[in-house]
């Protein structure tokens, strides 16, 4: 079953790579969707795909790359919705 989510990740995830890999990771695990700095420090993303990769794809996000680090993530459901990849903003 195809779903998708919102997430603000909060921490230190802004000038680490954090969205690159992120878009690496998505594209390993099939997800499709956008990531993208905001203004108060924290990364956000919009992801969609098959429930058991998208599930693999939000327990990355609570870690990210290794230089990272995540304090917190929120996650909204959102209704599914088809990207053409994984973009960086």
């Amino acid at each position: 079953m195809k779903k998708a989510v919102r997430l603000t990740i909060s921490g230190r995830v802004q000038n680490v790579g954090f969205r690159y890999h992120t878009r690496q990771a998505a594209q390993k695990m099939g997800i499709t969707g956008f990531v993208k700095n905001q203004t108060d420090g924290s990364v956000y993303a919009e992801a969609a795909g098959e429930e058991e990769n998208l599930d693999q794809f939000i327990l990355w996000c609570h870690s990210g790359p290794t230089w990272a680090r995540v304090d917190e993530v929120k996650m909204q459901m959102m209704p599914f919705a088809e990207y053409a990849g994984f973009e960086v903003f």
